[in-house]
């Protein structure tokens, strides 16, 4: 199925951060720095920006048609959180384990499949025309505002 338009500066965005995530799976002792780094250089560019507007226009635009509770709601949240904290937890320690830059590649690529194979199809099929118009509408505005 095609991508919405509504989705596609969104799913855009996920492009990026699964080629971050890969390098993170990917680090060695040799470039863990170097793959920690491009992370934290992705997130302060717009990773965690990211995060903010799914959940500030996204994820409220579904919820009018959907319970705001739902498992993908609660799912998408949660891993906020986490790679947040995992984040958070990278910036502060610059001798993170290739191990600990793997989990957090892990995640990264595991949340953005989820977002992209499950979440996006879903409100694809739940939300009508209209509702996807403002949603695009709404990110063109977050990005023209952040420029």
């Amino acid at each position: 199925m095609k991508r919405s338009e509504a989705l596609i500066p969104l799913s855009h965005e996920h492009h990026q951060a699964l080629f971050v995530a890969q390098k993170l799976r990917r680090a060695t002792p040799q470039n863990a720095a170097a793959a920690r780094d491009e992370f934290l250089a992705f997130w302060r560019s717009g990773g965690e920006a990211h995060f903010q507007a799914e959940e500030e226009i996204l994820l409220p635009a579904w919820s009018r048609r959907a319970p705001a509770d739902h498992e993908s709601v609660v799912k998408i949240l949660a891993d906020h959180v986490e790679l947040r904290r995992m984040a958070a937890d990278l910036a502060g320690d610059p001798l993170e384990t290739p191990d600990e830059l793997h989990a957090l590649g892990d995640r990264l690529h595991d949340h953005v499949r989820y977002e992209e194979r499950v979440f996006f199809p879903l409100v694809e099929q739940t939300l009508p025309a209209q509702d996807l118009e403002r949603i695009l509408d709404s990110l063109e505005e977050r990005a023209a505002a952040a420029t």
